[in-house]
């Protein structure tokens, strides 16, 4: 009983500036005991906010390169899709163009016939053989007509310069009057369909003069 009444005594007696003072060393010991867990748990938070970052930046570059990758197919079919259009633009022109290519070299051969039948009987007098010339010269005009609407024109030779893309020179000759490369005589006559060459004129060209 005296024990307790001297504790009691004693605390009556501390100054309340001191009890104070033992209740802030006691919460600084708190904070103190607590500060190592903050630090722990802002360092974990830190480390979880860098893995998140660090996340984003992958899966951002991840997104990117996906985007590039798209683009670039894209760009390739899109590349491919116009050399297809293009391709089959030229391939349908040049088969309105050169289509009938084959049957007009063909009739080629039926003009060539027209032309030397003509030359034969040129200069004839009888009456009947030249009424037949007329028709016949009547035929390959017609014929030559038909022909010139499905782009077949004849390659002009007479007074030109000889151009191998035009012509074929069978030989050379000296020609009083003539200049040197000029053609001076055609063998056969060449056509070209739509300025595509279909057969090259065959001719002979005047070489210099050696006085």
């Amino acid at each position: 009983m005296a024990d307790i009444e001297s504790t009691e005594s004693n605390e009556k007696k501390k100054p309340f500036g001191g009890q104070e003072k033992e209740k802030n060393d006691s919460l600084k010991k708190e904070l103190k005991a607590k500060k190592p867990l903050a630090e722990a748990k802002e360092e974990k938070k830190a480390k979880l906010e860098d893995q998140v970052i660090e996340i984003s930046l992958k899966e951002k570059e991840k997104v990117f390169s996906e985007r590039d990758q798209f683009k670039e197919k894209y760009y390739y079919l899109a590349a491919e899709m116009e050399n297809l259009r293009k391709r089959s633009e030229r391939e349908r022109t040049n088969l309105v163009k050169y289509g009938n290519e084959k049957i007009l070299t063909g009739l080629l051969s039926v003009v060539d016939n027209f032309d030397l039948s003509l030359s034969a009987l040129d200069g004839e007098q009888d009456e009947k053989v030249k009424n037949i010339l007329v028709g016949v010269e009547m035929v390959k005009t017609q014929l030559l007509d038909i022909l010139k609407q499905n782009g077949l024109t004849p390659i002009e030779t007479e007074g030109k310069t000889f151009n191998p893309n035009f012509h074929e020179a069978l030989g050379q000759r000296e020609e009083e009057g003539k200049k040197e490369n000029e053609i001076i005589e055609e063998f056969q006559k060449g056509y070209s369909l739509n300025d595509r060459v279909l057969r090259a004129s065959k001719v002979i060209i005047a070489k210099k003069n050696k006085k």
